[in-house]
């Protein structure tokens, strides 16, 4: 199996998304040079920290954070840009794995039961292949031994709201999400999974639909990444 291995690696060796130097067998995706120097928030060792001020006195949450700082024309940027819009699927979940397993052992997800990604509608997973945010569900839920929960639905399209201001994107966003399953959620400890959070409204919007259908669901709010 080795010999196997290292033929494929021979004729299409395995390189680091970021830098692009060859990874060790222990290395998948980034090499971990380019892992560490990924700019943390350390928002999940604050009190009231800006990810929690976005939706703090609008939806009830256990804890909520940004893992990562994200920044127009970064690494960082390139990499969330490759993962949505460029068919690197692997990239969402070793990004999964990272933020998990280091967000675990810090605590984020003491009574968390279950994690779920923000929803995509149908049409728009068909045009991409995949919803990026579910793999990076998949990779912190392999990193934290959390199950990945399948009862949340993007029941209606929308537009893009790159160039849209919060109360733009909260009307946008209006009737877009459903529970499929409220027995699954009654009672438990849900991570809600985002790849970036700008304003907040996308995971708002769920989050309010998720407490209108489940009010004894206890909520954490995480996002991959977070601008400042």
């Amino acid at each position: 199996m080795n010999i196997i291995s290292d033929i494929f690696d021979f004729f299409l060796p395995r390189k680091c998304h970021v830098c692009g130097s060859l990874l060790s067998d222990s290395e998948r995706v980034f090499c971990t040079r380019c892992v560490e120097s990924l700019p943390r928030s350390r928002y999940h060792l604050m009190s009231l920290n800006p990810m929690e001020q976005r939706f703090a006195g609008i939806v009830p949450f256990v804890r909520a954070t940004g893992f990562f700082l994200y920044s127009r024309h970064s690494d960082l940027a390139n990499v969330i840009h490759d993962m949505k819009y460029r068919q690197f699927p692997s990239v969402g979940r070793r990004l999964g794995e990272i933020v998990g397993g280091e967000l675990l052992t810090a605590g984020f997800f003491d009574g968390a039961d279950l994690v779920a990604a923000v929803p995509m509608h149908w049409r728009k997973r068909m045009r991409r292949g995949y919803n990026q945010t579910q793999l990076i569900a998949a990779g912190v839920s392999d990193a934290t031994g959390i199950p990945v929960c399948d009862a949340l639905e993007a029941c209606r399209a929308h537009k893009t709201q790159t160039a849209m201001t919060l109360q733009q994107r909260q009307e946008n966003l209006s009737g877009s999400f459903r529970v499929t399953d409220p027995e699954a959620l009654r009672g438990k400890g849900l991570v809600i999974i985002d790849d970036v959070c700008t304003t907040g409204a996308t995971m708002r919007t769920l989050a309010e639909t998720i407490m209108a259908a489940v009010p004894d669901c206890r909520l954490f709010l995480l996002s991959v990444c977070a601008t400042t």
